[in-house]
């Protein structure tokens, strides 16, 4: 059970979701955009969000300024998750300013807040589920996406409910977060992509 809880945090990898929501957001809307477009878009979006994230831990880990790859501390996060709140701004901003694909901008936006809410938590000495976050953020984004098309994407939201309940079963389970550590993860990506539909 421990290597197939394992393999489902490997798999379902923070840094893994953002390339998957835009892909099932090119699948889901309504719009046919040019598959140039839509694989420079994914290139960025894979290597800012995967690749750069990754050898950012592989530096850090060089360094000693984090002992595992999990970065399990506070301490540990606190540079990574500033480094990656900045990062995913500039990608939202890039986005914004490169396309017409408001939408897919306004998903990392949501993500770079989200992710200083969590900055935000380090000061209280609380430590989130980045994974419960990432996955909270793809949920709210589908179902931003159903109000702004007025459509209705209820099995993509279901899918990632289900994925996010498994996800957090698999957190506990290998003792990597609390229960109240995946709640809360889940929740402040889940408000962050609503809030800048609503207020931003």
């Amino acid at each position: 059970m421990e290597r197939c809880y394992k393999i489902i945090s490997v798999i379902l990898h923070p840094i893994v979701i953002p390339t998957i929501a835009v892909l099932l957001y090119f699948i889901v809307i309504p719009k046919n955009y040019a598959s140039h477009i839509k694989l420079v878009l994914l290139s960025l979006i894979f290597v800012t969000t995967y690749l750069i994230p990754l050898l950012i831990l592989i530096l850090f880990k060089k360094l000693k300024l984090i002992k595992t790859f999990n970065a399990d501390s506070i301490q540990e996060r606190k540079l990574p998750v500033a480094m990656m709140i900045i990062l995913f701004y500039l990608l939202a901003n890039t986005i914004s300013n490169i396309t017409d694909i408001k939408e897919v901008s306004l998903l990392f936006y949501a993500t770079s807040i989200a992710l200083s809410l969590i900055y935000i938590c380090f000061a209280f000495r609380i430590k989130t589920s980045i994974h419960l976050l990432s996955l909270g953020i793809s949920t709210s984004f589908f179902i931003v996406l159903s109000i702004i098309y007025s459509n209705n994407f209820a099995i993509v939201i279901i899918v990632h409910i289900l994925l996010a309940g498994l996800v957090a079963n698999a957190r506990i389970y290998l003792k990597a977060h609390s229960p109240k550590e995946v709640y809360l993860g889940f929740f402040l990506g889940f408000i962050a992509p609503l809030g800048v539909y609503y207020f931003l």
